[in-house]
């Protein structure tokens, strides 16, 4: 009896995008070099009205790399994410993640487990001014010639190179960078999800239509102006003082804003008051938007004939109760009455001034944090807290894939303390070298992710000691690497009889029952922040992933005996390595008990 195993790579999105048109156009499908394939001559008559005869101008973005892009966007990994307890706060509990590594490739691996679940997206990607870096992603190169190319060479093989403005594909490079990853991103959203970019004047026009493309021009929900400084330059024509969030949702239709707190501002227009509280006055006699027409007498008998915002039958309820407001001189006109009690907050506008937060708040919160100025331009915290708001509920899981210093982190803990929510956050961040001239190597810190690790842990320390908030101020790291399993595992037509006799085990012998956990989840589809158990059953060690959601064991020497005490706990899945099982015999035993014993058990082997 074969044992079903695990693949341990990301989805193949191109075949399943060959699926979903074969379900729908299965005259179009036809045979390629690596099986099913899509006849596109075919799928354009499919999708037209009129004869297509060739290629036709359209409204359309294109660079030079596009195609690249979405090939690379598609293509499966078989990397993995390898958990580091000690650099997590609270590992077992905690239900934040921070993940070290390339982003496209990490987005690749949550595919699975995040489809469909992130309710909203905050990135902060590279400007594009010239001094940046751009990732070039580049999957068709071996290891070694991509180091070469990109002048990288430590071990996470980064692929962050300089994008000069004289570079021939300034902007194509960098719309070749983002394109895989938003359309990545998007597939993690949920219905009502919503994304927001930090951008400015460089790429926003192009930001804009990369956005219409991935997302739908009928999904492009706002564009918001950020005064980003305190002051402003008396140099050259114009000073240059906003920066831009771009909002784009998966779904308009099913988007629901909630609102901001009331400002400061805003309260103050609460100035009257009555026995219910504090209030302020709603217009009800309105000439261009009132729809109903009906007399009604003053206090100093002045007949007034609307036309009102609201019906007669309704006003004089109102009267009865309280709700009318008559002013005291003039015409004693009457109006309504919105309580502040009753307020739900205001909708945010498209403008955002300084009280929102600046670079300089920005710099100041990490300075406050560390005793000096580790990190440069970092997003204020209350700029974050503000769109985590209005953009996100309590139980929400907040994704940022170019983290940084991790301001989003720290703006999301200090929401929870503030509402007392339950929202999660997902960073992600490429390890990137700290200048060695830099405050921050001179303090210790060699990468980005170093910073970014220990503002989660001060931040945390210091809401958690100022407000005493029964919150989830931990978080679980995790850090991109190479597959757990042997090459043999992916490319056994590879290997001869004699070498395969050498991976007698198909996982790396330096790798943990935590590492496989992890890469067995994200091929499972299970959110890596779930509680996990450790227990031993039979003398052997068990992984508990939410109760009996998921049982890995990897030990060797699975017999029967174990088949029979785990069916007892019937999980719904289970997993062992392929090896693990006492002999041949052994591994079809236990298939069949669990069969019987524990009839909705899964198992699958690696």
């Amino acid at each position: 009896m074969s044992v079903e195993k695990l693949d341990l790579t990301s989805p193949d999105l191109v075949n399943q995008n060959i699926e979903k048109l074969a379900a729908l156009f299965p005259n179009c499908v036809t045979e390629g070099a690596n099986g099913k394939a899509i006849d596109f001559d075919l799928l354009k008559q499919e999708l037209n009205n009129e004869v297509v005869d060739g290629n036709k101008e359209r409204y359309r973005l294109e660079w030079p790399g596009k195609r690249e892009a979405i090939v690379t966007a598609n293509l499966p990994t078989t990397k993995t994410l390898r958990p580091v307890r000690e650099d997590s706060v609270d590992f077992d509990n905690t239900e934040n993640l921070y993940i070290e590594g390339d982003n496209l490739e990490v987005l690749k691996l949550l595919q699975e487990s995040y489809l469909g679940k992130i309710k909203m997206i905050y990135i902060d990607p590279p400007y594009n001014t010239g001094k940046d870096f751009v990732y070039k992603d580049n999957f068709s190169k071996d290891k070694q010639e991509e180091l070469i190319e990109s002048g990288q060479k430590d071990e996470y093989n980064q692929r962050l190179v300089a994008n000069p403005e004289s570079a021939g594909r300034y902007h194509s490079d960098w719309l070749s960078m983002m394109y895989p990853r938003l359309k990545l991103a998007r597939n993690l959203l949920t219905d009502d999800g919503i994304i927001f970019i930090s951008i400015d004047d460089n790429e926003v026009h192009n930001l804009r239509k990369v956005c219409d493309e991935v997302f739908g021009e009928d999904n492009f929900v706002n564009e918001f102006a950020w005064r980003r400084s305190d002051n402003q330059s008396n140099i050259g024509n114009a000073a240059r003082v906003k920066e831009y969030i771009v909002c784009y949702s998966r779904n308009k239709y099913e988007l629901n804003f909630n609102k901001k707190p009331l400002s400061e501002k805003a309260k103050k227009e609460y100035r009257y008051k009555d026995e219910k509280g504090f209030f302020r006055r709603d217009i009800i006699l309105h000439k261009t938007r009132g729809r109903h027409t009906y007399n009604v007498t003053t206090k100093n008998g002045k007949t007034l004939t609307g036309p009102w915002m609201i019906s007669e039958e309704d006003f004089w309820k109102l009267d009865k109760e309280g709700g009318i407001y008559w002013t005291q001189k003039g015409e004693q006109q009457p109006y309504g009455k919105i309580y502040l009690k009753d307020s739900k907050g205001q909708i945010i506008n498209d403008f955002l001034g300084i009280e929102n937060g600046t670079n300089q708040r920005g710099s100041l919160e990490v300075e406050e944090l560390f005793g000096k100025r580790v990190f440069d331009f970092p997003k204020p915290v209350s700029l974050l807290k503000l769109f985590s708001t209005i953009g996100s509920n309590s139980e929400d899981i907040i994704l940022d894939f170019f983290a940084g210093s991790s301001s989003l982190a720290q703006a999301i803990i200090e929401l929870n303390s503030d509402v007392n929510s339950s929202r999660k956050f997902i960073q992600v961040q490429l390890p990137e070298e700290t200048d060695e001239k830099s405050e921050a190597y001179k303090a210790g810190y060699k990468n980005i992710c170093e910073i970014g690790k220990e503002r989660i842990r001060r931040a945390g320390k210091k809401i958690k000691e100022e407000t005493g908030a029964d919150i989830d101020y931990g978080f679980r790291v995790y850090r991109l690497d190479e597959s757990n399993m042997q090459d043999v595992y992916y490319k056994p037509q590879e290997y001869n009889q004699t070498q395969l006799d050498a991976f007698a085990d198909n996982v790396k012998p330096d790798r943990t029952a935590d590492d496989l956990l992890a890469q067995v989840m994200l091929d499972w589809g299970l959110p890596l922040s779930l509680k996990i158990e450790q227990a031993s059953i039979n003398g052997k060690q068990v992984l508990k992933v939410a109760d009996n959601s998921l049982f890995a064991c990897f030990d060797n020497g699975i017999d029967e005996d174990f088949a029979k005490e785990i069916a007892k706990e019937a999980p719904l899945r289970i997993v062992f390595k392929d090896s693990g099982f006492k002999d041949d015999t052994a591994k079809t035993n236990v298939k069949q008990l669990l069969k019987q014993l524990s009839p909705e058990t899964e198992m699958k082997v690696i």
